[in-house]
């Protein structure tokens, strides 16, 4: 039965997949996650549209239009804005979902999405530019508070067993956002001048079916128990998760997590950052969250024509080459989603970062050689399909399931909010500088790029641990040893600042010792 939940072990607990599980993974990666892939890419087809636009209302306004810099410094933060609003939403994400929940805070945000679809819809009604890019501003604000909260909700639903291929349902919907974005921006469909307003703002959409169907699901029964203490809203939400089975075992697995932390409240921002037992956790989701934005994926994703453009691809083929590497993110999408359980986290993040890299550096050689040798373009093409297909495989969704895995309850909003706001900053740093960067650099920008990648890749092989089928507390434990606080004649588990880790004593194995 696909609904039962097997006892395989005192304290183990094995689950299935339930029809619930699916069915709010689904809603929220629809309604939240595959907005932020929408906006990552809505931008790049109708480029030359929105800058006509602004072109043209500032010759009405100011009897002269723009010149080349400034129009491209005015769409730069049309584009970069987003990351500004999803940094400030992330660093709203530990406030809101104390406060709301998890589901809550995923609930009361689509408000957002409601204000920006408006803005955006009406500004060339309007005749406002500002209507754009404030539209844009504010849809980075809901997607920086989903990008965080959707997997940390996800990650506190799922069994252990299910938690990587829950966590990365995300990444799927974010790759299947910017592959809808690439299909109804063809010419065909809404990439004509007439209906880029419309195309901007259709993210409204999904997010409506959201809010009519996830209000009917339970809120996270780990916030129930541990936060709100709700011992019969976390039974009512686990029998609902987990159907007609026996949650006796998952109850006091919960349990024995409340009690570590009875004494320590939710910690802020400045505490995770000197808390010195989680300083490693911490590091690593520094780490993996810039790495993941300054792998240049965005510069691909919000300048993918131009990229084309400049590998020397017919105009009239750039758009139908687009959507291509678009069905190839939703193939690499789930290729990890279905492999992680398997093969684990490290793999994917590693092999993705370095297949990133290494063609990131092929861009650069093949764009370099192009006009000697012709069939580089078609390498170029290659190399941009293959560093897309390497971050959706594994670092579009890992980086913001481990930063779940690396930290218990009363750490997890804090770090969600570090490593979503270091995110972002990287993603507006990027974003922005990324047309400057092009004509100082050239084709040598992207070995950068090719730098970051092999960085991080060789940072994960180096220090983070693999963490399928782990427990909070025995994650903790294998990065107590980067602290040298385990030593090898005697051990004792300890209550740190709410966090499980190691002191030096005795380990008694009877009964006793095994009191909490």
């Amino acid at each position: 039965m696909a609904e039962e939940v097997l006892l395989t072990s005192p304290g183990k607990i094995t689950s299935h997949l339930t029809p619930s599980l699916l069915a709010v993974a689904l809603l929220t990666s629809f309604g939240s996650s595959m907005l932020y892939g929408y906006n990552l890419a809505v931008v790049n087809s109708p480029a030359g549209y929105i800058k006509e636009f602004y072109n043209r209302t500032v010759v009405s306004r100011n009897g002269s239009g723009l010149n080349g810099d400034s129009l491209t410094l005015m769409y730069s933060l049309t584009v970069s804005v987003f990351a500004i609003g999803g940094l400030i939403g992330s660093l709203m994400v530990g406030i809101l979902v104390t406060k709301f929940g998890r589901k809550g805070t995923v609930v009361n945000s689509t408000i957002l999405v409601f204000i920006a679809g408006s803005l955006m819809g009406f500004s060339r009604i309007c005749g406002s530019p500002e209507m754009v890019i404030f539209g844009r501003f504010v849809t980075g604000i809901h997607s920086g508070i989903s990008l965080s909260v959707v997997p940390m909700y996800l990650g506190e639903i799922a069994p252990k067993n299910l938690r990587g291929f829950l966590g990365l349902m995300p990444s799927i919907f974010i790759c299947t956002g910017v592959f809808t974005a690439q299909i109804l921006g063809l010419h065909e469909l809404l990439g004509k001048e007439e209906h880029w307003p419309l195309f901007l703002s259709l993210v409204v959409v999904p997010t409506f079916v959201q809010l009519m169907m996830l209000p009917w699901f339970p809120e996270s029964p780990r916030y129930l128990l541990i936060e709100k203490h709700n011992v019969h809203a976390t039974i009512t939400a686990l029998k609902w998760y987990r159907a007609k089975c026996n949650i006796q075992a998952e109850i006091e697995e919960m349990q024995e997590e409340q009690r570590s932390l009875s004494s320590v409240e939710t910690v802020s921002v400045w505490a995770l950052l000197f808390d010195r037992t989680v300083r490693w956790q911490v590091l690593s989701v520094v780490v993996i969250n810039i790495g993941m934005q300054l792998s240049g994926i965005d510069a691909i994703w919000f300048y993918t024509n131009d990229i084309f453009r400049n590998a020397g691809i017919p105009a009239e083929e750039i758009q139908y080459t687009t959507v291509g590497t678009g069905a190839i993110e939703i193939v690499a999408g789930l290729i990890g989603c279905f492999t992680i359980e398997k093969w684990g986290r490290r793999p994917l993040i590693i092999g993705g970062f370095a297949v990133m890299g290494l063609c990131c550096a092929g861009i650069t050689l093949s764009l370099i050689l192009q006009s000697h040798v012709s069939i580089m373009r078609y390498v170029s093409v290659g190399c941009v399909v293959g560093i897309i297909a390497g971050f959706c495989i594994g670092p579009a969704g890992v980086p913001f399931l481990i930063t779940a895995e690396l930290f218990k309850q009363s750490h997890r909003p804090a770090a969600y909010t570090v490593g979503g706001s270091l995110n972002w900053m990287a993603n507006f740093t990027i974003g922005f500088i990324f047309p400057f960067l092009q004509k100082a650099a050239g084709s040598y920008c992207y070995l950068v790029f090719s730098s970051v990648c092999m960085g991080v890749a060789v940072y994960v092989f180096a220090v983070i641990p693999e963490t399928k089928n782990k427990t909070f507390v025995e994650i903790s434990q294998m990065f107590a040893t980067k602290e040298g606080i385990l030593e090898s004649d005697q051990l004792k588990l300890k209550k740190m600042n709410g966090y499980g880790t190691l002191e030096n004593g005795s380990l008694d194995f009877d009964s006793s010792s095994s009191n909490p």
